[in-house]
């Protein structure tokens, strides 16, 4: 009995599988932010980013159900940020939720110019993030995370490193908390009631009159 040949080119493909699940979606790494920027009514216009999404599932008898949570960050690059968890069945949902929670909970921060008063340390669960004042014209160093929080805040020039653990929540809660921990040299010295002393202008040296 001959033997079949099966010709070139004659193979069978399967089906790719969804990305992510039956839905076809995946959760966004940390850091892969979005900026929305809206204008309310009356109100100075607002920066929106989207730093991380999560999907979360969870198995019934019918099947699995998904849920998303989105952190969102809003600011209005004046001093004045916020953040918030949005939960929701879809991820436009998570994101819209997140965005209103978080300009209920924006709080000031108090700058010097276009950068941070001092240097601060902050730490929170197991992220740890340092930031250092930087001279005008150096730009944001920073991460994608810690960066959304400090864009939307206002800072122009800074210096940032993240020394803990790259949880994108932890991340961009210990950078918030460090703005918060900010002060200037005015307001500790009035709540210490002193004065600040300013020093007086050098005066021009005088000419030396020609020796006769």
């Amino acid at each position: 009995m001959a033997d079949t040949i099966k010709p070139e080119g004659d193979t069978q493909q399967l089906p790719r599988p969804a990305r992510g699940g039956p839905r076809g979606r995946r959760s966004r790494p940390p850091g892969d932010v979005r900026e929305a920027r809206f204008e309310s009514d009356g109100s100075p216009e607002l920066t929106e980013k989207v730093v991380f999404i999560n999907r979360s599932s969870k198995v019934v008898k019918g099947g699995r159900r998904f849920s998303f949570s989105a952190l969102v960050v809003v600011g209005d690059k004046r001093g004045r940020v916020g953040i918030a968890l949005g939960k929701a069945s879809e991820v436009a949902d998570a994101i819209r939720r997140g965005g209103e929670l978080a300009r209920t909970k924006m709080v000031s921060v108090l700058l010097k110019d276009a950068t941070i008063p001092h240097e601060v340390l902050s730490r929170y669960g197991g992220a740890k993030i340092l930031l250092r004042p930087a001279s005008p014209g150096t730009g944001i160093i920073a991460g994608k995370t810690a960066r959304a929080v400090l864009e939307s805040a206002g800072v122009k020039d800074i210096l940032s490193k993240s020394l803990g653990s790259n949880n994108a929540a932890n991340v961009v809660k210990a950078t918030l908390q460090g703005l918060l921990r900010l002060r200037l040299r005015e307001t500790i010295y009035q709540g210490r009631g002193l004065e600040i002393n300013k020093v007086a202008a050098p005066e021009p040296p005088q000419a030396i009159p020609p020796a006769a």
